[in-house]
């Protein structure tokens, strides 16, 4: 046997012992003698460099520095599940599926995985790539992170298709997730809070060795792919089960919708006795035949659903409700609560949702609410303790009028929302709807985040996303302002306010270092920063040379300012008297500021604060650090990278610009749909309703938004300015095989001796419209096998023609 046959032998004989160990869960040979075998392919890996194999298993241990992760389009859309969290949610989306397809339905159910999903792609038997999940559409690639989890298989054994995607949660097991924390905690690091956000966070790790470290496990659902010879979802299962990948045994196949539920009741129970969390069921329709006659929504499958197990509950105090404005003027109410740890995150937010909702909970501030994360996902209050409310407790009142704009509210008939009506003055309305344009799925202008947004839109250079097509470099260069975060802190009297522990951390920042969890503990002794000086104990986990630092500096600095100055909160600092403490500042200076708007710090100090601090950017960096602001600027380079996006994006085509402009409940899907029959805008405008909601997945409220967009005249004056700058509103013409099909509307129901979507292509390759129900504009229900009874029987009401596959071939071939 010469060297090369002896590496990949022993390649061979490791990958099976991998496939043994990990998959099977059958090992048969010990640890060392697997470790004696991988360093003698090591070496000799290492003595014929000539030989090397990306995808052998001596690759497993990581090494690769990746400091970009590049972003890469899925070949096949990573959709989100829609979710259900009872036994009515389940029949109610039975009941959905039956209106669309016939005949039995069988399904499969698989436990949902806590875990990082994750899109493996093989060519050839190899993984070639691993990429995130991230918006759906494109995700980044971590090949050289995932290739080190030992349950990726690298090579793939029997028959497989040539090319393909497997689908799967990178998760992190219960054993070794406690493992990592107590290590961490012996070595005095803060423990990792849960196992879902430690497996998601491991992917993103510059150092692949760091990443082979960790015992993370793939865990595989769903393969995608073309010509794959797999009819079901069940059949998919047990087939990449076959070619090495791990796929959970829990997998079942049922017949009906009371089998899920027994599935689900039984894990519901069970699930603690997993050696991995999991938040629920995922019960998918098995056959990929009727997967494909339910399609898609803009969002989800139709074929698939999630049931959430009931999700974990905390309670906590209720400290404000205030109101946000979405871009379709949409009011939502938020609470603001006491920080209270749910679900392995602090949860300080939840949605209240409408005026109904907190009417129904009769939800008022100073409540001891229960809060619980709605799929997992979005904190909601789901009741209010009773029996602790304040005596002096008063009933919530909705507000009247826009917290941003004073206009006053409205609410139509059957909305649960109130909306306000100023779309033109509205400020969170007008960022919103410039935000959705140049987001990455519309009109995707690199550069435009929403803190160059509102810089623009604060300097009146921009009023609606038409404008950004009229920006010249000279009115832009050198902006600049200050941007409030989600979470500012607290405005009282004019001064802001910044939460003791963050005071402590920002402080601390090269007087000690105190870590953020070290600044929590001590501020949880103290009432305000001075009572730092009279603590006698510090708390456990505290490092008492690092405090012991701090506070010898800080003291220094307390004797060159007068307290006397500055505002005080019990559990809050004056952000005037951090920067002085912090700083070297003239004292007349630093009272003028107006920390309640930063917006105008630079107009107050002048054009630069240099003089005032050694480095502008300390202060920024400092400011930034405890108060939870940004200062946002657009130099030189910036500008001409902005301009240089915008001009790129008027090559956007049709059915993207038309999801940019905003039309309420059109979503990228139905934009693409639309644009697809219709062809230009001009078409879109002019259709009617009824022909609207003839189009799959165009429904009447969805006709109707249409056409109210397109009846208001400064949507028309901002659409006829994107026209006049190059943007595209209409499609490139197609390049069609013929037009024999011209004007023809075809619905494809049942099973073909062609692809179902290729005899779609075909269609539209030859002028012809697929449609996605039977309406009276269908010309021809094109009838394969197993088609059920009820669409013959509307076909046969409506007195639409049925052909049959051959008969389409006949009628295209004339």
């Amino acid at each position: 046997m010469d060297i090369k046959e002896k590496i990949q032998s022993l390649r061979d004989e490791l990958r099976q012992h991998n496939y043994n160990y990990y998959i099977l869960d059958n090992p048969t040979i010990s640890d060392y003698e697997f470790d004696i075998k991988l360093k003698e392919l090591q070496a000799l890996e290492d003595a014929h460099p000539e030989f090397f194999d990306a995808n052998s298993p001596t690759q497993r241990v990581g090494g690769t520095i990746t400091k970009n992760f590049n972003t890469v389009v899925h070949d096949f859309r990573m959709y989100s599940l829609d979710n259900s969290y009872s036994k009515e949610d389940l029949l109610d989306w039975e009941k959905r599926i039956k209106k669309i397809v016939d005949g039995d339905l069988q399904y499969t159910c698989e436990l949902k995985y806590d875990g990082a999903s994750m899109n493996l792609t093989y060519e050839n038997g190899k993984l070639i790539r691993a990429v995130t999940r991230g918006d759906g559409v494109q995700g980044d690639e971590v090949t050289t992170n995932v290739k080190t989890i030992r349950t990726v298989p690298l090579h793939l054994k029997g028959d497989f298709p040539e090319r393909f995607d497997i689908r799967g949660e990178i998760i992190l097991p219960i054993e070794g997730f406690m493992k990592m924390n107590k290590e961490r905690i012996a070595n005095d690091e803060e423990p990792y809070r849960n196992p879902r956000n430690t497996a998601s966070g491991s992917l993103k790790l510059q150092d692949s060795a760091e990443v082979a470290k960790r015992p993370l496990e793939c865990l595989l659902y769903s393969i995608k792919g073309n010509n794959l010879n797999i009819s079901t979802q069940f059949e998919g299962l047990e087939k990449a089960r076959a070619w090495g990948f791990k796929v959970p045994k829990e997998a079942k196949l049922v017949n009906s919708i009371d089998e899920v539920l027994d599935y689900i009741s039984y894990w519901d129970e069970h699930r603690h006795e997993l050696p991995y969390e999991i938040d629920g069921v995922v019960v998918k329709v098995n056959s990929f035949y009727q997967q494909d006659e339910l399609g898609y929504t803009a969002k989800a499958p139709r074929w698939a659903m999630a049931y959430k197990f009931k999700a974990e509950q905390v309670s906590t105090r209720l400290n404000e409700i205030t109101y946000q404005v979405g871009r379709t003027g949409a009011i939502t109410p938020v609470a603001n609560l006491e920080p209270v740890e749910l679900a392995g995150t602090i949860v300080k937010r939840a949605s209240l949702h409408n005026a109904d909702q907190i009417e129904k909970l009769d939800v008022r501030v100073g409540d001891e609410v229960f809060v619980e994360k709605g799929g997992e996902i979005i904190p909601k209050i789901i009741a209010v303790d009773l029996t602790k409310r304040p005596e002096n407790s008063a009933p919530t009142n909705y507000i009247t009028h826009c917290p941003e704009c004073e206009t006053e509210l409205i609410r139509l008939e059957g909305e649960a929302k109130h909306y306000c009506p100023n779309k033109v003055g509205c400020k969170p309305q007008i960022i919103g709807r410039i935000e959705h344009f140049v987001s990455r799925k519309a009109m995707d202008i690199e550069g435009m985040g929403k803190g160059i947004i509102e810089l623009l839109y604060h300097h009146n250079k921009i009023k609606n996303y038409s404008d950004l097509y009229y920006l010249k470099f000279n009115e832009i260069n050198g902006l600049r302002m200050w941007l409030e975060n989600d979470e500012a802190g607290l405005k009282k009297d004019g001064q802001l306010q910044v939460s003791l522990d963050k005071a402590i951390f920002g402080l601390s920042h090269g007087w000690g270092n105190l870590t953020k969890k070290e600044s929590s503990l001590l501020s949880n002794q103290i009432t305000k920063l001075e009572d730092l000086f009279q603590l006698n104990n510090f708390p456990n986990n505290v490092n008492e040379r690092k405090v012991n630092k701090f506070l010898d500096l800080l003291n220094e600095r307390f004797y060159t300012i007068d307290l006397n100055n500055y505002l005080q909160f019990e559990g809050y600092v004056s952000l005037n008297k951090l920067i002085d403490l912090k700083f070297d500042l003239y004292p007349n200076n630093l009272f003028n500021f107006d920390f309640q708007n930063l917006n105008y710090i630079d107009e107050l100090l002048g054009s630069s604060i240099t003089g005032l601090v050694d480095d502008d950017s300390k202060l920024d960096e400092f400011v930034t650090k405890i108060s939870d602001r940004n200062r946002v600027g657009i130099q030189q380079t910036t500008a001409k990278n902005i301009l240089a996006a915008i001009e790129k994006s008027k090559n956007k085509p049709f059915y993207k610009v038309l999801f940019a402009l905003g039309i309420k409940d059109v979503g990228e899907v139905n934009a693409k749909t639309l644009a697809e029959n219709y062809l230009s805008l001009n078409n879109l405008i002019n259709a009617n309703l009824e022909d609207l909601i003839s189009i799959r997945d165009i429904g009447e409220s969805v006709g109707n938004s249409i056409k109210s967009f397109f009846k208001d005249e400064k949507n028309i004056k901002n659409i006829n300015r994107l026209r006049e700058a190059g943007l595209s509103f209409q499609m490139e013409e197609k390049k069609l095989t013929s037009k024999k099909l011209e004007g023809l509307n075809f619905v494809v129901s049942g099973k073909f001796q062609v692809d179902r979507n290729q005899l779609k292509k075909i269609i539209e390759d030859n002028g012809g419209k697929n449609l996605g129900s039977l309406s009276k504009n269908t010309s021809y229900l094109i009838v394969g096998e197993n088609m059920g009874p009820s669409k013959k029987m509307k076909a046969e009401k409506e007195n639409i023609r049925m052909i049959s596959e051959q008969e389409f071939f006949n009628l295209l071939n004339d």
